[in-house]
């Protein structure tokens, strides 16, 4: 057998031909490769060896693309590309981690000789035919650098890294215009669907050089989720790109499932209805223009019981109402604030979940501060109408606030981003995926530089049938004293839009003019002026 010590092997006992295909390695000891071993003379399976046919040189079989970070979505990632077919090597600075992936390839692959697990990085790195590939699924931040430094001394001029973590877009250009001094190609890759999505098909969001998504582009289309029109990937654009349409998609998915929680609340605190009744009232709106993969979840989330306490009550309303978030929120809002771009229902649904986080705050407040007490309706089946009215008008809004964003930051980038086909890809695989989104594909299809889809003909008409509803959920929210954040705030942004004339937006450019001299323009004319309102109420011309 073979034991590998710091990247010295040694080989004991008498060795015997072993097919390379189903040449599998067991772990011991630290610094051991894992999985399908790969020497430079000898293939393992179980406990025997042989050197490889040939005149004592051997053809080392490599990898297709390597990982780093096998984390569960890492594992999972990892897994999948071996399960379409391609051969991946592994590694892991925690070598336990690398165990486990290559105990998972061993139970789950029809053929894990494709997985290989290694514990040393240089040996990782020569396992992997060149031009070199090696996706990292590591902590944004420093760790992503860190894991950078360790593998650049080992790569070579035209070999690429592709970050597949959520990171931050900025830190991606950086570390390509970097890396690109060196001959190393370097994407950032946006990833979206969880650990299930990781392991049977993601939406994946690459950017970056096309001649690095050239490379990949065979095994990326594999491994992504299929849909009715082909793969959930496709080169998003230059740069960053792939990671700012992954922050945004995840800031849609912040006012996403704000909203559909709006709803519930709605329809258990005023509607009176039952955790069962919820089931079925999400189930059947699966079936309609709110089928989408966060309320198929929803409908499972309100049937699953408390194991727990064991007293048959539903596990939802035993969860702790303090919603956690990982950063992607806060940097959509971030950007949104940068470019001016108003997403007034994602910023509502981040706020929301910074005032849960204030449980003790709020529990001590509630003695305190009074407001109307919740009367049940007895007009359910018409709430629930009004309020799948209300949520899907709602959504629409967010997904016209994240759009916008993406649209207003690749022209400022020059990205030239495909606005429908990013919808497109965001069909399967990913925590947002929606039958709408083949309306909003087919609205961006129709008109590549709309300006919102709210002003789209099919979303207006849509918009327009669903505002009684929507406005009767508002105020009923309003009167009972029933948190509404994201629903306000969404009809609010509707009805600023379709407004020509904003009065209270001509009231605050007077008072900045008035305390500060920031001047003004007029309705009548495209002159700039600045009135003295404190003293003669003189008018005078600034420019034009």
């Amino acid at each position: 057998m073979a034991f590998v010590f710091g990247g010295t092997s040694v080989f004991l006992g008498k060795p015997v031909n072993v097919d390379s295909r189903h040449a599998h390695a067991c772990s011991h000891g630290s610094g051991v490769r894992l999985g399908r071993l790969r020497s430079s003379s000898v293939r393992m399976v179980g406990m025997e060896v042989k050197p490889d046919k040939g005149s004592g040189s051997s053809a080392v079989e490599l990898s297709k693309i390597g990982l780093v970070g096998l984390a569960v979505m890492g594992q999972n990632l990892a897994l999948n590309i071996a399960e379409k077919g391609f051969s991946i090597s592994v590694f892991n600075r925690s070598s336990s981690k690398t165990d486990d992936a290559v105990a998972r390839a061993q139970g789950e692959l029809e053929d894990p000789a494709l997985f290989s697990g290694f514990k040393d990085m240089k040996e990782f790195v020569e396992s992997i035919e060149r031009p070199r590939s090696i996706i990292m699924l590591v902590k944004a931040g420093a760790p992503v650098d860190a894991t950078i430094e360790a593998l650049v001394p080992l790569l070579e001029e035209g070999d690429m890294i592709i970050d597949g973590g959520n990171e931050w877009f900025e830190n991606t250009e950086r570390r390509s215009e970097a890396l690109s001094k060196k001959g190393i190609m370097y994407m950032g890759m946006g990833v979206s669907g969880g650990e299930e999505g990781a392991r049977f098909g993601p939406s994946l969001m690459p950017g970056g050089p096309e001649e690095a998504w050239q490379s990949v582009a065979p095994i990326l289309k594999k491994i992504a989720a299929q849909v009715d029109d082909g793969p959930c990937v496709f080169h998003i654009g230059p740069g960053g790109a792939g990671n700012y349409v992954k922050m945004i998609h995840n800031g849609i998915e912040y006012g996403d499932m704000q909203l559909i929680g709006e709803a519930y609340d709605v329809l258990r605190t005023i509607g009176g209805l039952t955790p069962d009744q919820l089931a079925d009232v999400f189930t059947e709106w699966n079936k309609g223009d709110l089928k989408s993969f966060l309320i198929e979840i929803t409908a499972n989330i309100m049937a699953i019981k408390d194991d727990v306490a064991g007293d048959g009550s539903v596990l939802v309303e035993k969860v702790l109402d303090k919603t956690g978030a990982k950063g992607t929120g806060m940097w959509t809002m971030e950007e949104a604030v940068r470019r001016g771009v108003p997403s007034p229902t994602i910023a509502s649904s981040l706020d929301a979940r910074y005032l849960s986080s204030l449980k003790e705050e709020r529990v001590a407040a509630e003695e305190i501060l009074k407001g109307p007490t919740p009367a049940i309706t007895s007009e359910q089946k018409a709430l629930v109408e009004d309020v799948r009215q209300a949520l899907y008008a709602s959504k629409v809004c967010s997904y016209a606030q994240g759009m916008n964003l993406i649209k207003q930051t690749g022209v400022e980038n020059n990205w030239d981003l495909n606005l429908g086909e990013i919808a497109r890809i965001w069909k399967g695989g990913c925590i947002i995926r929606a039958q709408f989104l083949d309306r909003i594909k087919e609205a961006y299809g129709r008109n590549p530089e709309l300006s919102s889809l709210l002003i789209d003909e099919q979303f207006a008409k849509e918009l327009e049938s669903a505002q009684e509803g929507w406005r009767r959920v508002v105020s009923l929210t309003v009167s009972e004293g029933i948190t509404a954040p994201a629903f306000s705030a969404s009809l609010s942004y509707y009805d600023s839009y379709r407004r020509g004339r904003l009065p209270s937006s001509q009231l605050v450019q007077s008072q900045r003019d008035y305390f500060g001299a920031h001047t003004y323009k007029r309705l009548d004319t495209d002159k700039v002026y600045h009135t003295r309102w404190s003293s003669d109420g003189v008018t005078e011309v600034i420019g034009s």
